[in-house]
């Protein structure tokens, strides 16, 4: 699974109606209106790197009110989560 994180500049009088039509969108499993440079983030999940061009120019930045997005792609995932996980089955490495 190749995780994408998605940094999203948007009209921002329309946050929320764009937020919620990025969230529609296949593969799309989070969405976050943040504070800073961008006005959302969206986490997009796909199984092959070419599906990330279907979703991210082919889709998010076609929604009327997006104006720009950056895209950054997850090599590894570390969480509070997993590590609890791996220590709860006896790895210690």
């Amino acid at each position: 699974m190749i995780t994408a994180i998605v940094l999203i500049k948007t009209s921002v009088d329309r946050i929320p109606e764009i937020a919620e039509a990025i969230a529609a969108l296949p593969n799309v499993s989070e969405v976050y209106s943040v504070t800073g440079a961008y006005d959302l983030i969206a986490l997009v999940r796909v199984g092959r790197h070419d599906d990330l061009a279907d979703i991210i120019p082919g889709r998010i930045s076609k929604i009327p009110g997006v104006t720009a997005t950056d895209t950054h792609v997850a090599f590894r995932t570390y969480s509070q989560h997993d590590l609890e996980a791996a220590f709860s089955i006896g790895l210690d490495a």
